[in-house]
């Protein structure tokens, strides 16, 4: 699905250089490079603070304690997404209420939102899945109305523009109160483990996150709040550092090869290829397309590939509110009929900066043979 390996190689002096003077200097936790990679994914994002953690899901976790929020206070998310989103705000014993997907770009569906508002409605936390942006215009508008925090996960849309009706254009992740990202290896700006940031553009709660993840610390052995211990090592922060010059090249690669994929599949009779929303660059972490046939024939195509040696994967076989671990939230079956559709269709083929047309080629044809198998 990803070739981690050909990228590096390209790359492999700058890494291993970069690699090496941590070694060298000694300073493993914290230091100048990973100040200096903070620095530089906040200009590249153009937000005033950029904090760095231990990976995806303590920064979605940190972001919601930062907020103050009270035991049984809900935050609306969407029940179509990886269950880290979802699973933070469990553990801090907070209430999930989902909310349904729009059934082109897979992201919350910005109508139903207000009926899911209550008086313990708190925040609004949108995904960027797939590697386009939800749409923040209406999303900012609904939580400024209510009085609600937004809080986005773009762990799969870093570098992601997102534009306004009125032409102004920012980042994924940096419109919402509070951002937060992954650096897991597959992501478009990946590292060669964990790691995660969160992003914010209040002065206040940059510090407060900052503290948060050192132990609820400012000042070393004195705590002035409950926090967590989450870094990102300088070593993971110096492969970051290169990688992030190239994040703009990777991210474009991507997009190029979303382009092969639609102009082989786009006339496909039982495919559905992605949609590109008008609003969004979509940087493509997963090319997802849809099985119109259903769960049957999309589960028989990805064995067929899976027997061929081609990966391909189902990104996501349950809905959140499916899941076992989060039935006694009280949806059930039926209450978000697009996630629950997108559960028996989706199917996402290799995506990475590295793919090449003559791969793409013998993806698509092997594809179709499982279509007609």
């Amino acid at each position: 699905m990803v070739d981690t390996i050909t990228q590096y190689e390209k790359i492999k002096e700058e890494v291993d250089s970069a690699v090496s003077e941590v070694v060298q200097s000694a300073i493993y936790i914290n230091g100048p490079v990973v100040q200096s990679f903070r620095k530089d994914l906040a200009d590249f994002l153009d937000v005033s603070h950029v904090i760095a953690c231990a990976n995806g899901t303590d920064a979605l976790q940190v972001a919601l304690m930062a907020l103050g929020l009270e035991p049984g206070d809900e935050v609306i998310t969407p029940a179509f997404t990886y269950i880290a989103t979802v699973e933070v705000i469990a553990l801090l014993r907070l209430r999930p209420v989902f909310v349904d997907v729009e059934p082109d770009t897979f992201n919350m569906d910005v109508s139903k939102i207000e009926a899911a508002i209550t008086d313990r409605t708190k925040v609004i936390l949108p995904v960027h899945l797939f590697g386009q942006a939800a749409n923040m215009a209406p999303i900012m508008e609904v939580a400024r109305k209510h009085g609600l925090y937004v809080v986005e996960d773009t762990a799969q849309a870093i570098g992601a523009d997102y534009s306004f009706p009125d032409g102004k254009i920012a980042k994924a992740g940096t419109i919402g109160d509070v951002g937060t990202t992954s650096f897991y290896p597959s992501k478009n700006l990946g590292a060669y483990g964990d790691g995660g940031a969160i992003f914010a553009n209040d002065d206040e709660l940059g510090k407060k996150i900052q503290m948060i993840c050192n132990h609820g610390s400012t000042k070393r052995y004195y705590h002035d709040s409950i926090g967590v211990n989450s870094r990102l090592d300088a070593i993971q922060a110096a492969i970051l550092q290169v990688k992030l010059k190239h994040l703009d090249q990777y991210n474009a690669s991507r997009m190029a090869a979303a382009d092969r994929y639609d102009a082989l599949l786009a006339e496909v009779e039982g495919l559905e290829i992605p949609a590109r929303a008008a609003y969004s660059k979509h940087v493509f972490h997963q090319y997802t397309l849809k099985v119109k046939a259903g769960r049957e024939v999309r589960d028989k195509v990805k064995a067929k590939m899976d027997e061929w040696g081609i990966p391909t994967m189902i990104y996501y076989p349950l809905c959140c509110h499916e899941q076992p671990a989060y039935l006694d939230y009280g949806f059930k079956k039926g209450d978000f009929p697009v996630s629950e559709q997108l559960t028996a269709e989706v199917l996402s083929l290799p995506m990475h900066s590295e793919l090449d047309e003559e791969q793409q080629k013998y993806i698509v044809d092997h594809l179709l043979r499982a279509l007609l198998t």
